[in-house]
């Protein structure tokens, strides 16, 4: 199983999310099953993780955040998020890269992160 599944609907991508780290941004692929690891800097309190996390994939992809919807693990750090209206091929902009020396040039990638 990859990280993400193309459905009718959208994407859904498979997510492990860190709240309350020092900065927001995509970390690369964990676990197995994969998914997505993206550390989040809001708390994981009153929803506010889960907010940021929506913010941030909104940014990252271009689209607007109703979009996204978190459908699975609203309270744990597994989440499965479905966004609305997009293509495998639109995932491709978590990763544009500059150069073959793999610089980022998404604001949304560490340098030398993995997908």
């Amino acid at each position: 199983m990859t990280w993400f599944k193309q459905q009718e609907a959208g994407i859904l991508l498979h997510c492990i999310i860190l709240p309350k780290s020092s900065k927001t941004q995509i970390v690369g692929l964990y676990g197995v099953p994969q998914r997505l690891k993206i550390k989040v800097a809001a708390p994981p309190v009153d929803g506010k993780a889960n907010e940021a996390l929506i913010a941030y994939l909104a940014k990252c992809l271009g689209i607007p955040k109703k979009q996204i919807r978190i459908i699975s693990g609203d309270s744990g750090k597994y989440k499965d998020v479905l966004v609305f209206g997009i293509k495998e091929s639109a995932l491709l902009q978590l990763d544009k890269t500059e150069t073959a020396s793999d610089t980022r040039t998404s604001t949304c990638w560490p340098k030398n992160s993995v997908l």
